[in-house]
């Protein structure tokens, strides 16, 4: 299915409130050193897809129905609920309805309210489940956090005026729907994400007849174990813009790799010298990387080794603190782990001229780098803010090498998405659209937990490279139909 078939309309535009007004005392939400340094245009997307074909589930709302007047009905039933228990889940997430301060270091939680759009979507949810383009879903979510008008892509232009969370709900002509979200950076990690949407499904799922209290309330106190920096008097944060941003054409695929061909993988890389075989995250990790590798080198016409590759990993710092880190501490909780591949990975193929990466040793490197910079990382108080900011300019001064690849990886295994059940059943796909950064990968589970899919970004040279390489191609399906 072409980008361009795919019509929304939009139906309604409205901004929401939290149900409850923000307790004075929690008006103003200072940002900690780790949120300070996302750019303020940062808004990564989620979708949630509902097919009709779920099961009545506990609210009594069920399936959507197929005849037409029943339909309408039910969606405007849908969409006031999504929306009371979306006010409600703002009383909890309250700086979600709040604005950023000029300085960009605060949090005004002045309940301004987050972005409600309704569409109607000009096609049924089977041909989206054909065809999945992630181009194509750019339209299934709210268009907020895109570059600014002036020209040098730091978004402050309207940074303090836009809401910090907008939702788009999806309406298809077979009466599925899908949820789509862009959520600040600032303040939000996958895990506050995650809480976010399992927090606002229960509450839509317990019908709001009452004001029940989630078992998890977010704590919004990141910067008590993160100081901020004074950063008022420096052009550092404000030049920080989006790493890896890119105005050139660079096109996002869908990789889908089955829990049976990971488990193969797996036990392909195991090492007799490993206790056990590398986790299915590391494994597809790697493999793309050696693809990524693989592909400069062609696009190029170097050889393979000549120039060295880095590979950015983002990492939860909540459990890695001692002791723990609250698991509900809300905002940016991660930092990030670096990885430099050289030319000491490759080796001739037998009977064969031809040189190749060792896929067993770049997994053994993957292992011992990110053993090593966790063991050199602080995770103990306090905390040496500094030094987090030191060893973000270090990676942007790297990234700024154009002698040298680069990969960033974010991972959003094993967060809860598929348990997102609104009153309709539990989702039938959840997947990201395409986002403009180049040389990036997002990795996200499959419905069944156990496979992963794979959104590639990367240019379109690369790209062809990409599906061409016979070795991903073993274990990975270029775009298949959603099952």
């Amino acid at each position: 299915m072409a980008t361009d078939l795919i019509k929304v309309e939009i139906i309604q535009r409205q901004t929401v409130k939290p149900s409850s007004p923000t307790p004075h005392p929690l008006r103003t939400l200072q940002l900690s050193v780790f949120d300070q340094m996302i750019p303020s245009e940062d808004y990564p997307p989620t979708l949630f897809f509902y097919a009709t074909n779920n099961n009545v589930t506990g609210s009594g709302r069920g399936a959507p129905s197929t005849d037409m007047a029943d339909m309408r009905m039910k969606e405007r039933d849908y969409c006031q609920h999504l929306i009371q228990s979306f006010a409600k889940t703002l009383t909890h997430f309250y700086p979600l309805a709040g604005r950023l301060s000029k300085g960009h270091d605060v949090i005004q939680c002045t309940d301004d309210g987050a972005e409600f759009v309704t569409a109607r979507v000009k096609c049924s949810l089977s041909q989206i489940f054909e065809h999945p383009d992630p181009e194509m879903l750019t339209g299934l979510v709210p268009a907020i956090g895109q570059p600014d008008g002036d020209g040098d892509g730091d978004g402050d232009d309207d940074a303090t005026r836009l809401p910090l969370l907008a939702v788009q709900f999806n309406l298809f002509e077979c009466g599925g729907m899908a949820i789509g979200l862009k959520m600040s950076h600032k303040i939000v990690d996958g895990t506050t994400c995650g809480a976010f949407i399992s927090c606002w499904a229960k509450t839509a799922l317990d019908d709001g007849d009452n004001d029940q209290v989630p078992s998890v309330i977010p704590k919004f106190d990141a910067a008590s174990y993160f100081p901020p920096l004074d950063f008022s008097n420096s052009s550092q944060l404000s030049s920080a813009k989006l790493v890896g941003i890119s105005k050139h054409k660079y096109i996002t695929k869908r990789f889908v790799f089955d829990a049976s061909k990971i488990a193969t993988l797996q036990s392909y890389l195991a090492s007799p010298s490993s206790a056990h075989a590398p986790t299915r995250v590391l494994a597809v990790l790697a493999l793309i990387w050696k693809c990524a590798m693989e592909a400069s080198s062609k696009s190029s016409n170097i050889a393979l080794g000549s120039r060295p590759s880095s590979l950015r990993l983002t990492m939860d710092l909540r459990r890695r603190f001692e002791p723990p880190l609250p698991q509900n501490l809300a905002g940016n909780v991660v930092s990030n782990l670096i990885v430099i591949a050289t030319a000491s990975l490759i080796k001739g193929q037998e009977e064969s001229d031809d040189e190749t990466i060792d896929l067993k040793d770049l997994v053994a490197k993957l292992r011992k780098g990110f053993e090593q910079q966790k063991e050199t990382y602080s995770t103990k108080q306090p905390f040496d803010s500094n030094k987090a900011w030191q060893r973000v300019q270090e990676y942007r001064k790297l990234r700024r090498n154009v002698d040298m690849d680069h990969l960033s990886c974010a991972s959003w295994c094993r967060f809860a998405f598929y348990e997102a059940d609104f009153g309709w059943g539990k989702p039938a796909w959840v997947s990201i659209p395409s986002i403009p950064l180049k040389d990036a990968v997002i990795l996200i589970d499959k419905r069944d937990g156990k496979g992963i899919e794979a959104l590639l970004t990367v240019s379109e040279e690369i790209m062809e490279h990409f599906e061409s390489n016979p070795e991903l191609l073993k274990y990975a399906s270029v775009n298949p139909r959603v099952m």
